[in-house]
């Protein structure tokens, strides 16, 4: 099987994913709300997509092509205010988070398509256990070659956003003691990781025709990669996010990666290499461990750095990229993350709210109330 043409993109556009939990509004566990949410939500003309995901008690939302900050925000609230409505009409909540804090994988339902089917009899009880969230963002490129350059070029910057989005400290009613332990069940997958260090588009088109003869793939949706390639809309795709517990930190989180793919591909400023991975699983792994409070290595130099340190230079950087793009008022609310001893992702509020609430189902009811844009 042949890979596909690279379609054309404007550069440095934006499209953002987040896939959401369905939640009752009497235990606040998940529930299998998906099928009569999409009916309802059906109903309504929208500027972004909503559809089903891997098992029943989620629902993805995707915008459509955006140019900066101000389109997204403005399409990730009318979606989410829309669910809101459509889910209130059904007696179900909606939330963000990278992890449902207390609900138990075996008792999730796959949802009837081929493609979710042929997956959970592939993966058997991984499928379930994939019951987790994430929040994707598509960057448009110029060209194959560029797209895959930029790919390997963000790799240095996964734990910036892995740490910036962190909200999944709680898996099956435990505190796992990650900031972002989402990470950990996709890791299980085993075409999950880092994608191959390739930076032409023939090179690649070889590799995929290599991996579809051996049968392990069909399609680009196949590999879980942190950052793959997607072909069908000429772009990359940054899938290591756990999904913020608001709108708003999304798009921030979004904005930031703009900004960091324009100045990486318009400045240049070093050109990436496959020693670039060398530390990449460590840097990961700090960041979904510790978050904005872990430490990355630098593998040119093997210098050790404090993420904060790193994302506040980035944010110097990018400054000029961040005023053409229109993303200041995004980045504002990393820098505000930035200045927070307190940890400054979404995980360190979900523990605070558990250590003074000690009782998770009001946890959820919380984060609900902040995906609906209330204050708690």
């Amino acid at each position: 099987m042949s890979l596909e043409a690279f379609s054309r993109s404007a550069p440095f556009t934006l499209g953002v994913e987040l896939e959401l939990q369905i939640v009752n509004s009497h235990d606040y566990d998940l529930t299998p709300g998906a099928e009569d949410l999409l009916r309802v939500i059906g109903k309504r003309r929208l500027a972004a997509d909503v559809k089903p995901e891997i098992t029943s008690s989620m629902i993805e939302t995707s915008t459509g092509v955006c140019e900066n900050h101000g389109q997204v925000i403005a399409q990730l609230r009318e979606v989410r205010d829309a669910l809101v409505e459509s889910a209130e009409r059904l007696n179900l909540r909606l939330c963000g988070g990278g992890t449902h804090p207390f609900q138990d994988w075996s008792r999730r339902r796959i949802f009837d398509t081929q493609r979710f089917r042929k997956v959970s009899e592939l993966y058997g009880y991984l499928s379930k256990q994939f019951t987790v969230f994430g929040q994707h963002v598509h960057i448009g490129c110029p060209s194959p070659d560029e797209a895959l350059w930029l790919l390997h070029a963000l790799s240095r910057y996964v734990p910036h956003v892995i740490a910036l989005s962190a909200s999944s400290p709680y898996v099956q009613g435990y505190d796992t003691g990650f900031q972002s332990a989402r990470l950990n069940s996709v890791f299980a997958f085993p075409l999950a990781g880092r994608a191959p260090f390739l930076l032409s588009w023939d090179a690649f088109s070889v590799y995929f025709e290599k991996m579809s003869r051996t049968g392990v793939v069909k399609s680009m949706k196949d590999f879980y990669w942190d950052i793959r390639p997607k072909p069908e809309y000429g772009t990359i795709e940054v899938r290591v996010m756990d999904t913020p517990l608001t709108v708003e930190r999304a798009a921030a989180t979004a904005a930031y990666l703009q900004c960091v793919a324009r100045w990486l591909l318009t400045e240049k400023p070093f050109q990436p290499q496959e020693d670039d991975y060398l530390a990449y699983t460590y840097n990961r792994f700090q960041a979904c461990r510790f978050g904005l409070d872990g430490e990355v290595v630098d593998p040119l130099t093997s210098e050790h750095h404090a993420l904060r340190d790193v994302i506040r230079r980035t944010l110097r950087d990018i400054e000029g990229h961040a005023i053409d793009l229109q993303a200041d008022d995004g980045l504002n609310l990393i820098r505000e993350s930035l200045l927070d001893e307190d940890g400054g992702a979404d995980a360190s509020w979900l523990r605070a709210t558990q250590a003074q609430q000690q009782y998770l189902p009001e946890l959820v009811r919380r984060q609900c109330v902040r995906f609906e844009g209330g204050e708690v």
